[in-house]
């Protein structure tokens, strides 16, 4: 292979992969899997039965959920073992894990990504306290997923005090990526990819481990020929490129190609056809009430998907950043198969990035499926009987996200429900109990959750509940839902019970619910406030709204009567992030705003919410440990609408709460 032309055949890329190696491949869902290159390892392996008892690595499961990606590698004889941090698209593979065929390993997904930057830096392994409390946690399973898995990659240390887990790095000895466009001598750039993902990471890895690297892209550009800031994966790094047959690289496993996926157009939202009334909406509908205007927001795979369709009808979505964790920033994330893609972003960057960020605590909010729910509030989401569906990025995000809304259906297994009437009712209950004794598996540990501060919500289509220091707590119920018919008989333990409220009506009429008056409108009173020791006026008009003349006075007529009350100018800090201010109102508020100038104020300084916030909260910010950017939301609003809701129905809580 020349140095200088590194495009070979798949073949020639996978011919050099040895027994016993381990096989790092990118891929998140179908979105940047090689699948040329597993193509061609499959197919070496079936007509020559080499290489045997590789280790595979992955991050988030490269698959279809059916025979693609991945899955192409479930063979007897090829793997010896598999670490991987999402199982649910590879099935089989999580077949031969749970047939004991092969050692399998479930690691949280950041945690994995993380782990190739440590092993491309030559370091011991990650040090971290994501997986404590969980099956990760080695006084569990350690991340084990069947019997002739022995080897503990994972362990408890004690630094100055406090409990982390350590994480063991190991070598990468054959690398699998993909990108765009790469120029002979290997440099390879990423312009119609969806997502990065950890391709350079991985890279590094392979290349500071001894080992290879194959890249697959769509083509081929002249020598020389490629912009160097556009480059992600530079040819140092890469030991030989493929070009893949069109079929094999779609942008995800559901779309051939979308411009919006890879940022190089946006699109319309306002096109987005709203989701029907059903079991989902209601759930997304109430998971939304708990969005914090300015803050940063995931939303895990499946029912939680359905918050950004509701954000986006409801007219807020440009109030929040919604991230997904294999890198997205902003804009709307996708579903299914093109989990993952997002259209409209404000960036790209990283899966271990990503990671760090979530780790750090930078989520205001999640919201995550939730599959089995006990007294305890502990989750599972990744081991049902013998189908293995993993944690991916769930136990690094529901560790550290500042609110987190589980969300899901009371029962599963054949639930139908219908909305009339702003009443729900149940036509047929699942067969399936999710709120159960004990989960089969941690992967979220309320105890934990109680322990760090952490305010928890499961919120389901008939019903919310709360954690407590006892446990869950039934603290909302669906109009049309009886407690004791439609809740309790399909629990394994009763909740706690003290004055549950009716959920919010709007939920359950089929229009939109004016969640953004709601979330955004507060009184301009509760908008204004003064701090007399640095004789500083904090107006925050974030996301109101200014449409007429009266509008103007009104703030003028607040303000200056505030002023003339302390009997002096006062500094102004304003905020006018999302402020809605009609064309033909401008120079009406620029002449107020002059004639402020000029009479009441001594400073005129304008910020984002983040600085805003942070100077107007000063250092009660790090001490409350409260977002300097989450928006301040008119709470008494909302509550006493809500709580003038409480009914008849719930009649039996105090006859059940204390029989209990």
């Amino acid at each position: 292979m020349s140095i200088k032309n590194k495009i070979v055949s798949a073949a020639n890329a996978v011919a050099l992969i040895k027994d016993g190696d381990t096989v790092c491949t990118s891929g998140f869902v179908g979105t940047g899997t090689p699948e040329e290159l597993i193509i061609a390892l499959e197919k070496r392996f079936l007509e020559t039965g080499s290489p045997r008892n590789l280790t595979l690595v992955f991050a988030a499961a490269p698959g279809d959920g059916v025979d693609k990606g991945a899955n192409r590698l479930a063979h007897k004889g090829l793997l010896k073992r598999v670490i991987g941090g999402h199982w649910a698209l590879v099935p089989k593979i999580a077949a031969m894990a749970v047939a004991n065929e092969i050692e399998a390993y479930n690691l949280p997904m950041g945690t994995i990504t993380q782990l190739f930057r440590d092993t491309a830096a030559n370091r011991a392994g990650l040090l971290t306290k994501v997986g404590i409390g969980t099956f990760v946690d080695p006084r569990e399973s350690g991340g084990k997923l069947n019997s002739v898995t022995t080897e503990d990659l994972v362990r408890i240390m004690e630094v100055d005090g406090e409990e982390w887990l350590f994480y063991k790095a190991f070598p990468i000895h054959a690398a699998f990526l993909r990108g765009t466009t790469a120029d002979p001598a290997g440099n390879i750039t990423m312009e119609r990819e969806a997502l990065y993902l950890d391709n350079l990471a991985i890279a590094m890895a392979a290349k500071n481990s001894g080992g290879f690297v194959a890249a697959q892209v769509e083509r081929i550009a002249a020598r020389n020929s490629l912009d160097s800031r556009k480059v992600h994966v530079p040819r140092v790094m890469v030991d030989c490129i493929v070009q893949s047959e069109p079929k094999n690289h779609y942008q995800t496993y559901a779309t051939q190609y979308n411009p919006a996926y890879s940022g190089e157009i946006t699109t319309e939202l306002n096109n987005i056809t709203p989701l029907r009334l059903d079991d989902r909406k209601i759930i997304a509908r109430r998971a939304a009430f708990e969005l914090p205007m300015g803050g940063i927001v995931n939303l895990g795979i499946g029912m939680p998907e359905g918050v950004s369709s509701v954000a986006q009808e409801e007219n807020i979505l440009e109030y929040i950043t919604l991230t997904a964790e294999p890198g997205v920033i902003g804009g709307m994330p996708q579903a299914g198969l093109n989990f993952g893609a997002a259209i409209n972003t404000d960036a790209i960057i990283q899966q271990n990035q990503q990671f760090d960020f979530y780790d750090g605590g930078g989520l205001d909010m999640a919201t995550l499926g939730m599959a089995q729910v006990d007294q305890c509030g502990n989750v599972n989401v990744s081991l049902f009987g013998t189908r293995i569906a993993g944690a991916g990025g769930f136990i690094n995000i529901s560790q550290n996200a500042s609110k987190l809304v589980f969300a899901g259906t009371f029962t599963a297994g054949g639930l139908r429900v219908v909305v009339s009437e702003g009443m729900l009712h149940i036509k047929q209950e699942g067969k399936i109990k999710k709120f159960i004794s004990a989960v089969q598996q941690i992967t979220f540990n309320g105890k934990y959750a109680i322990k760090n501060s952490q305010p928890v919500y499961y919120v389901t289509e008939r019903c919310v509940f709360r954690l407590r220091e006892k446990g869950l707590e039934l603290t909302e119920i669906a109009p049309g839902i009886d407690i004791e018919k439609d809740i309790l008989a399909h629990m394994d333990f009763v909740p706690i019970i003290n004055k549950p409220i009716i959920m919010d009506s709007r939920i359950f009429i089929d229009n939109p619910m004016a969640l953004d008056n709601i979330l955004l409108q507060s009184e301009l009173e509760e908008r204004i406030s003064y701090d007399p020791s640095r004789n500083l006026l904090f107006l925050n008009l974030e996301g109101h709204s200014i449409q007429t003349r009266k509008d103007v006075e009104t703030i003028q007529y607040t303000l200056e009567e505030k002023i003339q009350s302390y009997g002096h100018k006062v500094g102004l800090v304003a905020n006018y992030n999302g402020c809605e201010m009609h064309p033909l109102i401008k120079e009406t508020y620029s002449t107020f705003i002059d004639y402020m100038d000029s009479n009441y104020f001594s400073s005129n300084v304008q910020y984002t919410t983040s600085a805003f916030m942070r100077l107007k909260l000063g250092d009660s910010l790090d001490e409350r440990k409260v977002k300097p950017h989450v928006f301040e939301i008119n709470t008494k609003k909302q509550s006493s609408e809500n709580s003038n809701e409480v009914t008849s129905r719930i009649k039996k809580a105090s006859k059940i709460n204390s029989s209990s």
